[in-house]
């Protein structure tokens, strides 16, 4: 009879002990560090994708309105778990002792009690949820001094439209520091979902449609955001970047990007524009040159860009070469199903290119500054 005991005080001891196992996992399922990763892809010095790290008015409102209702959830959080611990060892059964509970069913005062006291919380939960919302998603049109920038969705890449300026660029936005900035969202596929954390909340990309958004940076730095609407297979590494410059800054990148690319006239940078002729002048534009088309992003001045594939791989001569070399490798696409006709493109196809075609691509490429 002894050794059964012993089994099952072993397996009474073995419980506790996978429970703490269990609630421990769970727990650190929730920790992450600062490393925002895309599979040790993502563009070195990419800082996390943190709403509760405002950094402009519009995300201010965001943060006030959750930790509004964190607090509250804590506060009953604290209050349940309290009574349901109180209920559990004050009324637990105990060998040798019985114990009467009160029974409470129909306590006219306890139902009136526990039937306001969750209203009145809704109420004060839902009175600052709907007025934050009311507020951020009014848009209807920019303020005065607003910069305007056309955003549309493509897959899986964002396209951005200076219209004040008159040029376009892709994948990383520049706007000025404590001015406002309106965005005017629409796509050229599927919905997509323009989101910068720290900077406002999410807004969908429509094909036919435009929505808005209205915000302001009040610091100085970079922004990362991402596509937050499920858009096809490459739509986790479809991402934004959004640089915040003093005014004076930001005029002088936007003047000369609104200037036209200057073309190589000799060496391998020639010979990379011939490459380019043959080879991408069908998707891409480049303004001031022959290079006009409208499916893919537009290098005009794409040297001057920190990254590219969707705001994921850092502008650098290796990930160039990698990129030209086999583009799927690095970003999930379905290039054998684009049909420039109809004016549907899901990514760069493998051009086949030669070692030398590609060194000549990449000199032309760093030229367009």
């Amino acid at each position: 009879m002894s050794l059964p005991q012993r089994k099952g005080a072993s397996r009474r001891h073995r419980r506790p002990l996978a429970l703490a196992v269990l609630v421990a996992g769970l727990v650190l399922t929730a920790c992450a560090g600062d490393d925002p990763t895309n599979l040790g892809r993502v563009v070195d010095g990419d800082v996390p994708q943190n709403s509760l790290n405002p950094a402009g008015p519009i995300a201010d409102k965001v943060d006030s309105l959750f930790w509004l209702v964190f607090w509250m959830a804590v506060v009953i959080f604290v209050i349940v778990s309290f009574g349901l611990v109180f209920a559990i060892l004050r009324f637990r059964e105990r060998k040798g002792v019985t114990r009467s509970v009160r029974q409470v069913h129909g306590n006219t005062r306890l139902e009136i009690a526990w039937t306001i006291v969750p209203a009145v919380i809704l109420a004060v939960v839902a009175v600052p949820t709907l007025s934050t919302l009311f507020e951020i998603r009014t848009a209807p049109a920019p303020e005065d001094d607003a910069l305007e920038i056309e955003v549309i969705g493509h897959q899986w890449w964002w396209e951005f439209r200076y219209p004040e300026y008159g040029f376009t660029t892709a994948n990383e936005m520049h706007v000025p520091m404590g001015r406002p900035v309106y965005l005017t969202l629409t796509s050229a596929d599927v919905i997509h979902s323009f989101w910068v954390p720290r900077l406002a909340g999410k807004r969908d990309a429509v094909p036919g449609r435009t929505t808005n958004i209205l915000f302001e940076t009040d610091e100085e730095g970079t922004f990362i955001g991402q596509c937050a609407e499920f858009c096809g297979l490459a739509h986790a590494d479809m991402r934004q970047r959004v640089f915040s410059h003093p005014e004076a800054e930001f005029e002088a990148w936007a003047l000369a990007q609104a200037a036209p690319a200057t073309l190589p006239t000799e060496g391998a940078a020639l010979a990379g524009w011939e490459v380019f002729q043959t080879q991408c002048i069908s998707c891409h534009a480049i303004d001031g040159t022959s290079a006009t088309a409208q499916f893919a992003p537009n290098l005009t001045h794409f040297a001057s860009r920190t990254s590219f594939a969707g705001a994921t791989l850092d502008n650098t001569e290796e990930h160039l070469r990698e990129w030209l070399r086999n583009p799927s490798s690095l970003k999930p696409m379905t290039p054998e199903r684009n049909d420039l006709a109809a004016g549907r493109v899901l990514g760069m196809p493998d051009l086949g290119l030669t070692e030398q075609q590609i060194t000549d691509l990449i000199a032309f490429l760093e030229t367009l500054r």
